[in-house]
């Protein structure tokens, strides 16, 4: 309905520009339908600012996000049976607000029965897997890609953005913020060099979207994050699938922290085989469960500092096995 209603209004548009000659060589009938175009139009706005009123005056008090007005997934969903996006949110990340009452308990966005999902340590061989099972389950999550791996696999990481989800960004290297051996400046490097790196990958800036490794946020890096205005997550529940060896124990694990809890923000590896393997049945049960995804956005991009961007420029090589078409490397320049 609002790709029919864009279309009529660029309509209108075009006829109010040729006006001067249009109205006497379009019948009578044809300006009639276009004012009612026109009438249809202004309704269908005041109908959508009328919801967003409406959602905006019942949202939970104290939450920093901002429903968007239409509650169906952006993207299309051809699984009549799929799990789904049941609400999606905008948070504005000024001053660096925590999210996940594993470490952060001011901000509680999600209501009874929602979860957020979301993978650390990617891209990596297995996340296209992940990405499939998302995609029949119609669903959305939030990625946090370690930088390196966003260099060695940046066609992967760019799926992951054409795929609808967010990416925000997991340090470099996946180095403990919190080891003593780490001074101050290690530490933003390490947080803004990952920036650069997803950035690099992706071709565009990520979401300013910073999960620690180890969920490890010593105080001066929450403070160094509230002033670049980049939003830190923690979890509500972390699935430990990096201690898991069998798919069921993920679900177990996933499912007995979620009935405990009711809600939350869920902590995944797209890194770990055995977390692609058990996501399909997970998601179905989060389904059977009555279980709601919110997906997450943000109001903005991060914006990197140029610094970090030709470090990481620099830190790149080119690959020893070329990915490039043979025609692009071969040229046949004399043949008998």
């Amino acid at each position: 309905m609002r790709i029919k209603a864009v279309i009529v209004a660029s309509a209108i548009s075009m006829c109010a520009f040729n006006s001067a000659w249009s109205q006497a060589l379009v019948p009578q009938a044809k300006q009639q339908e276009i004012e009612r175009a026109k009438q249809e139009q202004l309704k269908q706005e005041e109908a959508a600012k009328a919801e967003a009123a409406r959602q905006a005056a019942t949202a939970p008090a104290g939450t920093t996000t901002a429903t968007a007005p239409n509650k169906a997934p952006i993207v299309a969903c051809n699984n009549p049976n799929a799990l789904g996006v049941s609400r999606v949110v905008a948070i504005d990340t000024t001053g660096g607000p925590g999210f996940g009452f594993e470490h952060f308990k001011q901000l509680d966005f999600l209501r009874d029965k929602e979860v957020v999902l979301t993978f650390d340590d990617g891209p990596w061989p297995t996340t296209p897997s992940v990405l499939k099972t998302l995609d029949e389950e119609c669903t959305r999550a939030i990625f946090f890609p370690i930088g390196k791996h966003a260099t060695y696999y940046p066609e992967i990481l760019k799926q992951v953005l054409a795929h609808g989800h967010t990416v925000g960004a997991h340090t470099w290297s996946h180095a403990n913020l919190a080891d003593k051996k780490m001074t101050e400046d290690m530490q933003k490097d390490e947080i803004e060099k990952g920036f650069s790196a997803v950035k690099w990958a992706l071709g565009t800036e990520p979401a300013p979207f910073f999960r620690a490794p180890a969920l490890q946020h010593p105080p001066a890096m929450v403070t160094y994050l509230g002033e670049r205005n980049i939003a830190i997550w923690s979890c509500d529940l972390d699935s430990f699938d990096f201690k898991a060896s069998k798919p069921e124990t993920v679900i177990k694990s996933v499912m007995t922290k979620l009935e405990k809890n009711g809600k939350g923000i869920i902590l995944m590896h797209d890194f770990q085989k055995h977390t692609a393997e058990a996501l399909p049945a997970l998601l179905k049960q989060l389904k059977a469960g009555g279980y709601k995804v919110v997906q997450v956005k943000a109001k903005a991009p991060i914006q990197t500092i140029a610094k970090y961007d030709e470090e990481v420029t620099k830190d790149i090589k080119l690959p020893t096995v070329s990915s490039r078409p043979v025609s692009s490397v071969v040229e046949t320049i004399s043949e008998q």
